[in-house]
């Protein structure tokens, strides 16, 4: 079932920007996992997982594949609408819940083996320092919190990416959110490289900054 915290309220212009973003077209991302989550989630126990900012629910879908039971999160009722289809269709309703709030208001009482942020940047208004430092509160101990994110622009940048303040190494990253070091361990913090295809079609190389944190 879809939930919003506030389904009375008008929506704030971030809420506007991405419904209409996946108001618009059929599909806005590939459905496929996020390879670094696919990476991660295979070295670890199956228990249960929170994905925000869950788009269309590829990270969601795979993670409830591989015995996970899953609480995904996105802004666009749009884009959980379209998750929740897809985990009609593969028959992962009783292990794959979609909910449409903002990640700036959500509160769950859940406390979860694995919290998931994957590219988590807006070109609209987001405190994402603020979202990543709240998403830290619902990882259970011993769990881990796995931030995945865009380390620089991509080689097509241009100036419409107004978000590219917020693409920092992950070292850099990590340090602006600020987590304490006495309650978690830094497992991974790196970048990683990868092929994808330039919108003109050219292949090109992106690089992804990697933290995976565990709560001590």
């Amino acid at each position: 079932m879809t939930e919003s915290p506030h389904p009375h309220a008008e929506p704030t212009a971030a809420a506007a920007f991405w419904e209409q973003r996946y108001a618009e077209s059929d599909r806005v991302w590939s459905g496929r996992v996020n390879a670094v989550l696919a990476d991660v989630a295979t070295g670890l126990e199956p228990a249960t997982a929170l994905d925000l900012g869950c788009g269309e629910g590829g990270d969601a879908v795979w993670l409830a594949e591989h015995g996970w039971t899953v609480t995904a999160v996105d802004i666009s009722p749009t884009a959980v609408a379209r998750g929740e289809a897809a985990a009609r269709e593969r028959g992962l309703e009783d292990r794959l819940r979609f909910v449409a709030a903002d990640l700036e208001t959500f509160e769950t009482d859940g406390r979860f083996a694995l919290v998931t942020a994957s590219f988590l940047h807006s070109p609209t208004m987001l405190d994402r320092v603020a979202v990543l430092r709240r998403a830290a509160e619902f990882v259970a101990p011993d769990g881990h919190l796995l931030i995945t994110s865009h380390a620089a622009p991509p080689p097509w940048a241009s100036q419409l990416h107004e978000h590219a303040a917020e693409l920092l190494p992950p070292d850099e990253d990590l340090a602006r959110l600020a987590y304490d070091p006495a309650a978690w361990e830094t497992v991974l913090c790196e970048v990683r490289r990868r092929d994808a295809t330039a919108p003109d079609g050219s292949p090109a190389t992106l690089d992804d900054g990697v933290i995976l944190l565990r709560r001590r």
